[in-house]
């Protein structure tokens, strides 16, 4: 499976980011550019969301769903990379 760290996704510029919170936590705070997708929607339906040819990024509150939906969705061919430790790792490093 593929993930990244949050210092290095700070690095990359420009990238597609999915937040896979519930759509309350995500209007709490979420990472600057992330789109909101929540977890089920997403797991039931990539089709609808998702361009099999285009890479995503993609975390949780912790990045133990995100780690889960990741290898579920990259085994049926889509490229998505884990933030290691999710949005709780990326405000500390802010």
């Amino acid at each position: 499976m593929n993930s990244i760290t949050v210092n290095d996704l700070r690095k990359l510029g420009s990238v597609n980011i999915i937040d896979i919170r519930s759509e309350e936590k995500y209007n709490d705070n979420h990472i600057l550019n992330a789109c909101n997708i929540p977890f089920n929607k997403l797991i039931y339906n990539p089709d609808k969301y998702l361009d099999i040819n285009k890479a995503y990024y993609v975390y949780c509150q912790k990045g133990i769903k995100s780690m889960q939906l990741c290898n579920i969705l990259n085994s049926k061919g889509y490229n998505l990379i884990n933030i290691i430790g999710g949005y709780e790792a990326w405000i500390l490093t802010e």
